[in-house]
């Protein structure tokens, strides 16, 4: 068994007895604030920044006791800048987050964006944090649910970043309209066709545009722009599906155009029936 000298019990029992003591006086200030603050996120933001200063004192501790005053610095600074980082990770991370944000631009104020599952318009951006206004969730089409999230900038660096607005400014939409096997499908076919034209041949300038100045920039090029309608079999019928331009924000209102003309044109129309889920039953 390794033989401990004078010093050394000395030095191990003066950190222990520093540890215990920045132990309680860490739990009873918790606990004291605990008390005092009734809001639970400014108790958290409290407790981890005592934490991090109690980490951090507790590094000074043990560099005073198991190093000599007569020590090297630069021994003392490593420890201390060690300390540091690790105690204030996040906020140094956010920090970096913010300046990547500021200098690489990998979106704005008013974009809106898709970062670790939370997809929304950013209302604001500073030093620690980004906000925005959440839409999906349980919304459909992409429409507003009212909650503002805060997300860390660090966030930036840990997850994959979906910007909808940055370079081209529109995004692809599908409508799935199915009708029944027996109808005249190929004409609903070509009244999808006829209606997907008419709601979106008004962008087709502007899209054209957004494309050159977004090629100029990124490796972004589509052959085809125009709307088109595919077919395809699914069991309770034709399923022809709609394939078209819309701004992202206004994909709903997009949606419901186009639905309410394919409507009125179907129900117009004798020999056209929207399929739905149905059982046949066949007697012997």
């Amino acid at each position: 068994m390794p033989k401990f000298d004078e010093t050394q019990m000395l030095n191990i029992l003066w950190t222990v007895g520093i540890s215990l003591g920045i132990y309680v006086l860490k739990s009873v200030l918790l606990r004291f604030i605990h008390k005092r603050i009734p809001d639970s996120g400014i108790y958290f933001r409290s407790k981890r920044i005592i934490n991090g200063i109690a980490f951090l004192f507790f590094i000074i501790g043990i560099a005073l006791i198991w190093f000599k005053s007569g020590g090297s610095i630069i021994t003392y600074l490593g420890l201390f800048s060690a300390g540091l980082a690790l105690a204030l990770k996040d906020i140094l991370m956010n920090i970096a987050g913010w300046l990547y944000i500021l200098l690489r631009q990998p979106f704005a104020v008013g974009d809106r964006i898709e970062i670790a599952g939370i997809k929304g318009d950013v209302i604001d951006q500073n030093i620690f944090k980004f906000r925005v206004i959440e839409v999906g969730n349980w919304v459909h089409a992409e429409q507003s649910t009212g909650r503002i999230i805060h997300i860390p900038n660090y966030k930036i660096f840990m997850d994959p970043l979906a910007n909808y607005t940055l370079g081209f400014e529109y995004i692809w939409d599908e409508i799935r309209v199915t009708v029944t096997f027996e109808c005249n499908w190929r004409k609903a076919k070509g009244i999808l066709e006829e209606i997907v034209h008419r709601y979106s041949d008004d962008l087709a300038e502007d899209v054209q545009k957004k494309i050159f100045e977004t090629s100029r920039k990124y490796l972004v090029y589509y052959k085809n722009l125009t709307p088109i309608v595919y077919t395809d079999v699914v069991e309770s019928g034709v399923q022809l599906t709609m394939r078209y331009i819309c701004e992202p924000k206004m994909r709903r209102f997009s949606s419901e155009r186009i639905w309410e003309a394919v409507l009125d044109r179907f129900g117009a129309e004798v020999d056209i029936d929207i399929a739905y889920p149905t059982m046949r039953r066949i007697q012997l």
